[in-house]
């Protein structure tokens, strides 16, 4: 049997880090076993311990390239409105906010699909997810001291930091609730993103 070569290992190892991805944000950490994961994955349960030491390994991988796709998505959302904060700002809460996100967390934001998650995976996971919303807090922070120098309006970098950390919190809160109702009363669902949204599109 040929040797695996380097590039085709870095490429099997994320196949799995993107199957467990999916996995864990749509039913839990605990919620799907590895053997189910490498199917999705295409590949056999033994070459689980070729990539990773352990399950809890693999979620610490899961949360380190969730969290650097997310924050890059919001790079991205950042670069395309460089003459206005606000309207980025705007941006983000929308795309957060949304009847999509809230039915797709499989592909969605980590900071909302494992956050139960990372609360009962002890400090190695919450270091990680910690890593993601340091990201959220300083680049939100930056966009609402962007804002306040684009509208005249005076902002110590302490409040703006105060704002950002309620900002994302309430955005994150508001679609683990919109989740949490979302088959059993879909409306009240809708009506959570949609009050949220609005309220926090506000300058």
């Amino acid at each position: 049997m040929p040797r695996i070569t380097q590039e085709q290992k870095r490429l099997n190892r994320e196949k799995i880090v993107t199957a467990a991805g999916e996995g864990f944000r749509q039913r839990g950490i605990d919620g799907i076993g590895i053997e189910e994961l490498m199917k999705s994955a295409g590949m056999t349960h033994g070459g689980f311990y070729n990539h990773f030491a352990s399950k809890d390994d693999l979620a610490l991988a899961v949360l380190h390239q969730g969290f650097t796709d997310s924050l890059g998505t919001l790079d991205a959302i950042r670069g395309s409105h460089p003459r206005s904060a606000r309207a980025a700002l705007q941006d983000l809460v929308d795309g957060y906010l949304n009847a999509h996100h809230r039915d797709h967390p499989e592909i969605g934001c980590p900071s909302a699909a494992l956050v139960s998650d990372v609360g009962r995976h002890g400090a190695d996971a919450q270091a990680e997810y910690r890593r993601g919303l340091d990201g959220y807090f300083a680049a939100i922070t930056e966009m609402l001291l962007d804002r306040a120098r684009q509208s005249g309006e005076e902002i110590t970098p302490a409040e703006a930091r105060e704002r950002a950390v309620a900002l994302f919190s309430q955005m994150v809160g508001a679609l683990m609730l919109s989740r949490a109702v979302a088959d059993a009363d879909p409306a009240l669902s809708d009506e959570v993103l949609a009050v949220n949204r609005r309220r926090l599109r506000k300058p």
